[in-house]
């Protein structure tokens, strides 16, 4: 089969030669391919002057071509075994692949991992696969495939959830479904020790939000003997970790009334019905209006606010309100723990941000710790895009 060729424009391979991950449409000079081309095939990229730079998944839009490789190479199910294998590796560097405590966990990152648009969580013995490419989506089977054969029994099924991410354009119709085996709806996986409730069929994202969990165990660190308040506390995971470390008492807020049971019923898994938790399915922003000095820990770990940079400037007042609130509010030598997963958010816009909120609330106010995602959330060093969760842990008088 003949490869597509994409020319680039002359100078535009400069980013290729720094092995960024992603061609913009306007860095296309030409197109030679003796079809029309469809999205989410495999394209070769060349320089003005001819020179082979790149093999990736072409798509629409702005980003036109996610690079796989930097080699002349077939995209097959050997080279699919061998990148499914290396991330593998990675993991059982990091004591997530056998770990009795922790049952959960990242395998593959997208750019992170060489592989731009797809997601891969591991819950226990099942493998749950998000697309955020069309590329991706069509070559699940292959990825499937290859899960399996790096995994061995260790892996019973695996869910492919990318109804949700693959471009709606694209026209895939794409549902939701097991690729291989089949499982429970509703799993019980660890953390730390932690018991968690997973559905990875109707929960957000992947089921859980496993970027957080270096995190949550700094939440623990601090939490003994403190009232803690956890806004968009979804399934609760900072609200298990906070009852672990001996907070007096933990209230967990979320708009989702399918949200708050899920935090109900992971405290419930872990403590027994009498925990001193309770909950509140109703607007953390509104919630914050007027909490009084009852808190002495308060964590923000809203959804993205920024998912593209045309909505930034509205997204970064939103971070400075909520922050604005908790800060005025919080009780001295409280500690506030506040979080963006906008990618589209920088580490020094985010600071930025929350000192203003500090110095509208009027608060005299520490750094304690510069916080971003777990190592088996990996960051490709040339892509420094890929650092999307950024946070701060204040102290504040």
């Amino acid at each position: 089969m003949v490869i597509p060729k994409i020319v680039l424009r002359r100078g535009k391979e400069e980013s290729l030669s720094r092995r960024h991950p992603w061609i913009f449409s306007g860095a296309i000079y030409s197109v030679e391919s003796q079809d029309e081309l469809v999205e989410g095939q495999i394209v070769d990229l060349y320089s003005a002057n001819g020179i082979f730079l790149a093999r990736g998944h072409y798509q629409i839009g702005s980003i036109t071509v996610r690079v796989l490789t930097f080699e002349e190479e077939q995209i097959n199910c050997d080279w699919w075994k061998e990148k499914i294998e290396s991330a593998y590796n990675v993991r059982q560097t990091l004591g997530l692949t056998d770990n009795a405590d922790t049952t959960c966990y990242r395998l593959i990152h997208g750019e992170g991992d060489n592989l731009p648009g797809l997601v891969v969580d591991i819950y226990d013995t099942t493998a749950v696969v998000q697309c955020h490419s069309v590329g991706m989506y069509r070559s699940r089977k292959e990825i499937a495939d290859a899960i399996v054969a790096v995994f061995g029994d260790k892996i019973k099924a695996i869910y492919d959830k990318s109804a949700q991410t693959v471009p709606y354009k694209a026209n895939l119709n794409p549902v939701d479904g097991y690729l291989y085996g089949s499982a429970e709806k509703d799993n019980v996986v660890l953390e730390n020790g932690n018991k968690f409730l997973v559905n990875w069929e109707e929960g957000q994202k992947t089921g859980f939000f496993i970027d957080q969990r270096f995190n949550r165990e700094l939440v623990k660190k601090y939490a003994a003997g403190r009232t803690v308040l956890n806004t968009f506390c979804y399934t609760g995971g900072f609200s298990v970790y906070a009852l672990a470390g001996g907070a007096k008492e933990v209230c967990s807020i979320d708009a989702s009334e399918k949200a708050v049971r899920l935090a109900d019923a992971n405290i419930a898994l872990n403590f027994g019905e009498n925990a001193p938790h309770h909950s509140i399915a109703c607007d953390a922003v509104e919630y914050l209006k007027n909490i009084g000095d009852k808190y002495d820990m308060i964590i923000l770990d809203p959804p993205a606010f920024a998912k593209h940079h045309k909505v930034l400037g509205n997204a970064m007042q939103g971070y400075k309100r909520l922050n604005a609130r908790a800060l005025s509010q919080i009780k001295s030598g409280g500690i506030l723990f506040t979080f963006s997963c906008s990618q589209a958010v920088s580490k020094e816009l985010f600071r930025t941000t929350v000192f203003t909120a500090a110095a509208i609330a009027g608060r005299k106010v520490r750094i304690l710790h510069q916080l971003t995602q777990p190592t088996d959330h990996p960051i490709n060093i040339y892509h420094p895009e890929g650092e999307y969760l950024k946070g701060l842990v204040l102290y504040v008088e």
